[in-house]
C-alpha cells in the first residue's frame, strides 16, 4: 500500500494534541461531519487524557455533532504514515516526519480545564479552519 493515499483513494487527516480529549476531537468530529466518507479521519494525542473533554463534548452537541462515545487514543507512527495530512493543535506536539506528507499547525487555544463558554470559540474557530481544509483537500458538496 503506497503512503499517498488511503486504500480507498480518499484524503486521510490525521489531528494531533497532547491529551486527545479536547481540540483533536472536536476537528476530527468535524471534519467526518462535514466532509462525510469524502475523508478518512483519525485523531491522537502524544500523552492520551482519561476521557474526551465533558466541555467539548457539551459545545459539540450543541452544535448536533455528539462525540461522546469517543476515546482518546496515543499517536502512534503508524497513524502517521497512514495519513496524508497531519495537523497538530498548537500544542507543541511533533508528528514523525515523512516524505509526501503535509503538515500544518492549527494555533488553538487549549479547552482543558475551560468550561463550554470558553470551548464555544474555540469549536467555531476549529470548525472555520476544518471547512478550508476541505475546499482544498476534498471539494464537494458540504452537510
Amino acid at each position: 500500500m503506497s503512503s499517498a493515499a488511503t486504500p480507498s483513494g480518499r484524503p486521510s487527516v490525521l489531528f494531533v494534541c497532547v491529551h486527545n480529549a479536547g481540540r483533536s476531537q472536536m476537528a476530527a468530529a468535524w471534519l467526518a461531519h462535514l466532509a462525510g466518507d469524502r475523508v478518512e479521519v483519525r485523531s491522537a494525542g502524544s500523552n492520551p487524557g482519561e476521557a474526551v473533554n465533558p466541555a467539548a463534548v457539551e459545545a459539540m452537541r450543541e452544535v448536533g455533532i455528539d462525540i461522546s462515545a469517543e476515546v482518546p487514543k496515543i499517536l502512534t507512527v503508524d497513524a502517521v504514515k497512514e495519513s496524508d495530512v497531519c495537523i497538530t493543535m498548537g500544542c507543541g506536539d511533533t508528528c514523525p516526519v515523512f516524505p509526501g506528507k503535509r503538515y500544518l499547525d492549527w494555533k488553538l487555544d487549549d479547552p482543558a480545564g475551560q468550561g463550554v463558554a470558553a470551548v464555544r470559540p474555540i469549536r467555531d474557530e476549529i470548525r472555520v479552519l476544518v471547512e478550508g481544509l476541505i475546499a482544498e483537500i476534498a471539494p464537494g458538496p458540504t452537510a
